[in-house]
């Protein structure tokens, strides 16, 4: 009898801790750059997340329990990305919507697994992020070692070049980028001319361009941010208006064209990110919406969106605040997303990517190539 008694009473007390209460309201975090120069990426993640959760709540919420969110900005460092994530945790948030910068969603990343918050990363590639064994970590982009083989094929197969210049930012997402791209290439017998770094935040390329100019690469291969992709290209172009220049996703967005002094020294720029989700059909009404506002939904925007609607499937199939039962129905379960159906592997990667290059165009935009 005093088993039976204890066990009822460890399933009550286990019970009342994750099951949350009516007219509770739900916290969510959204983490991101919304200061600096990286700021554009932090505005889609709140305006995918804030445009879901609104959506949500007009319907009743959560099982009647309206949603909640919390900014937080982590300027794309990792000492804040710690610090704004033990904030988080602090705010008793049951899941996050965040962070972007790999290096910042791989400070925060520990904290949330430590103390069983939920995290999906709209927009952090890097392969490390799902590599770390933590079960409550996702994230609804691909991984660099998948955009990285799709650069290095078009590179070969569609640009035919034969001698490759890489240069990245010595970021994590950077660096870690370039590396993916080169050793695809490297799969495919082309060997890189030269392998560069320059600092992120640079903002005088002529002494890089020069050497590079002197190679005569048959393409450059650019890892880093729109903000220093944008006067790299710009003081390219100066210099070498015919050599191709290839991309990763971290210039998609208009801030792009701006960095680099308009569309028409960004026009033919090349880059990889996933299939367009403005032209999904899963999206139609969604875009819809955020055009009757004046709004793109640029970029990662419609990606936040839709890790809240995972947020909220789980919360609502699970009827529980606690990370470690959302993230374990996660798990299980396929997701119906503005991003089309979605389900993730043991890592918490999704189990497929969708990489395509594109092209920006001389009207601030870019159309699949």
């Amino acid at each position: 009898m005093r088993k039976l008694v204890n066990t009822l009473i460890t399933l009550a007390l286990f019970s009342a801790s994750v099951v949350f209460a009516a007219d509770q309201t739900i916290r969510i975090g959204v983490a991101g750059p919304f200061t600096g120069p990286y700021a554009s990426f932090g505005d889609q993640f709140w305006l995918g997340a804030q445009k879901a959760v609104a959506d949500i709540n007009s319907k009743g919420g959560i099982n009647g329990n309206r949603i909640e969110l919390i900014k937080a900005d982590d300027k794309c460092t990792p000492k804040q990305a710690a610090a704004v994530a033990e904030r988080l945790v602090g705010d008793k948030v049951s899941a996050v919507v965040g962070h972007f910068c790999s290096s910042s969603t791989l400070a925060a990343s520990k904290i949330y697994a430590k103390a069983g918050v939920l995290m999906i990363t709209p927009g952090s590639t890097n392969p490390e992020v799902t590599e770390q064994g933590f079960k409550t970590v996702f994230r609804l982009c691909g991984r660099d070692d998948q955009q990285g083989d799709v650069a290095a094929k078009f590179i070969a197969s569609d640009l035919k070049a034969k001698k490759i210049v890489i240069i990245h930012d010595n970021s994590t997402y950077g660096a870690g980028l370039a590396e993916t791209v080169r050793d695809a290439l490297l799969k495919r017998n082309i060997k890189t001319a030269l392998y560069a770094e320059t600092p992120r935040g640079n903002k005088d390329f002529r002494s890089l361009i020069t050497k590079i100019t002197e190679l005569h690469p048959d393409a450059i291969y650019f890892s880093g941010l729109h903000s220093d992709a944008g006067p790299f290209v710009q003081q390219f172009r100066e210099a070498d208006k015919k050599t191709p220049i290839v991309a990763g996703d971290g210039i998609v967005t208009t801030d792009f064209v701006t960095s680099a002094g308009g569309h028409k020294i960004t026009k033919g720029i090349y880059m990889t990110f996933g299939v367009d989700p403005r032209t999904l059909s899963s999206a139609k009404q969604t875009v819809k919406a955020f055009q009757a506002d004046q709004i793109d939904p640029e970029g990662y925007t419609l990606y936040s969106y839709a890790a809240i609607e995972a947020i909220a499937n789980a919360l609502t199939k699970t009827k529980s605040l606690d990370g470690k039962q959302l993230a374990a129905w996660l798990h299980q379960n396929k997701v119906n997303t503005v991003l089309g159906e979605k389900s993730w592997d043991a890592k918490g990667d999704l189990n497929q990517s969708n990489y395509i290059m594109y092209e920006w165009n001389n009207n601030r935009s870019y159309s699949p190539k």
